[in-house]
């Protein structure tokens, strides 16, 4: 008996359960560097973006049920996309939206934002890492002087580094502007205070013990340390990129953007960014009743962010070496709400692949007429965490460790072999 069947025999819950059979695939491995990992937090609608299908009308008397928007053809031949997203269509040999990802997760935000970043359900007192963890956990910063793990929007459990503990956690930051708070030396403050304060804290009573929570947090302060100074802080200079590139991008949603490949230029491995922190069309993602009215300007915001970021990826040289994901908890119906609006769909809904040095092919899967249910090729929540880390050339075939317990990387995901050359 191995140990992944052994674990699972002992009953090691919650980490081993009946899929820790099902190792993940290791055959495939891709040549990415670095992730921008955006998130559409409220569940963006496949059948108003990347999925489209016959046009619907949810103001008639009778509503019909389908997409909002018409569509347009893409770059991709047999491929289309919503007209609010005619940048992005142009440059879709680039991209692979992923039209056949589902889970049972519907109704509820939360637990579906837990698993889209996890990989995995809740279970029992368990604490699973985020992808972005994993990512930095396996690969690391590729520069020292940057932390391989940050995040560009509000931080919660779902994002953090569960298990694996603090060192492979995330700098977060909401303002493009200014940065992450505490990083800057506090004025009057030169080299030789610093090491004098650095020695005293050394000083103060024994190494703590390994794995333990005084541990976790003296391998944060060593990281903060470490980070402090001008040349961590250089990277959020915005001003300093030229003013065609800044106006490519958009508003504040593209500016994040644009921080996001600042840091990936810098060495960040992981980069998440959330989108529409300000809910410029009242609703966010979560479009119920009235708040589709405006769906429209988010979708818009996105076509220009996601357009700049390939394009400046591309111009930079570092397209095929970062992965851009864009990625929801759930879809939505093509059915209208009483109001409107729709209602939330983990049936089939689309998340997106761009760069990363994959082999894209416009779209992967297949869904209905009306994008329900998946009928070609389904992907499953750990199979999409499967591919990203694959293709971001971590080991699917070494556990992670749960203090003394192995945890699988993925739920029993598999990469999208198509994807890969």
């Amino acid at each position: 008996m191995d140990r992944r069947a052994f674990v699972t025999a002992i009953g090691l819950a919650p980490f081993a359960g009946p899929l820790l059979a099902n190792a993940p695939a290791a055959s495939v491995k891709g040549r990415a560097e670095h992730c921008i990992f955006i998130w559409l937090g409220g569940g963006m609608g496949q059948v108003d973006t990347f999925d489209p299908k016959v046009l619907g009308d949810n103001k008639a008397t009778k509503k019909k049920p389908g997409s909002l928007y018409p569509s347009i053809e893409t770059s991709v031949p047999g491929v289309r996309l919503c007209e609010h997203l005619p940048k992005t269509a142009r440059l879709m040999e680039h991209v692979t939206a992923v039209r056949s990802v589902n889970h049972k997760v519907i109704d509820e935000h939360a637990f579906a934002t837990n698993l889209v970043h996890t990989g995995r359900m809740v279970s029992g007192n368990a604490v699973y890492p985020s992808i972005g963890s994993i990512v930095a956990h396996k690969r690391g910063a590729v520069d020292p002087s940057v932390p391989a793990y940050m995040l560009i929007g509000y931080p919660n459990v779902a994002r953090g580094p569960g298990f694996l503990g603090l060192k492979d956690g995330f700098v977060y930051l909401v303002d493009t502007e200014s940065g992450p708070a505490g990083f800057s030396r506090p004025e009057g403050l030169d080299d030789a205070s610093e090491t004098r304060r650095r020695t005293l804290l050394q000083g103060l009573g024994e190494a703590p013990a390994e794995g333990s929570a005084i541990s976790d947090y003296a391998e944060a302060q060593r990281e903060a340390f470490r980070l402090a100074g001008p040349q961590f802080m250089r990277h959020f200079e915005l001003a300093k990129e030229p003013a065609e590139v800044r106006r490519s991008y958009g508003g504040e949603f593209g500016q994040r953007c644009l921080l996001a490949r600042r840091l990936i230029q810098g060495g960040v491995r992981f980069v998440e960014v959330s989108h529409n922190l300000n809910f410029i069309n009242g609703a966010g993602w979560d479009v119920h009743n009235e708040g589709i009215n405006n769906q429209h300007l988010l979708i818009r915001e996105m076509d220009d962010a996601l357009s700049a970021l390939i394009t400046d990826l591309k111009r930079t040289g570092l397209l095929d070496k970062t992965l851009i994901v864009i990625a929801t908890e759930f879809g939505r119906p093509p059915e209208f709400d009483g109001r409107g609006g729709r209602g939330h769909q983990g049936t089939a809904f689309s998340m997106v692949l761009a760069g990363g040095g994959l082999k894209h092919r416009g779209a992967y899967g297949v869904t209905d007429d009306l994008a329900k249910k998946v009928v070609e090729d389904p992907v499953s929540i750990p199979d999409f965490h499967a591919t990203i880390l694959a293709a971001l050339q971590a080991d699917l075939s070494h556990d992670l460790m749960a203090g003394s317990r192995p945890v699988p990387v993925t739920d029993g995901g598999k990469p999208v072999a198509a994807l890969f050359a």
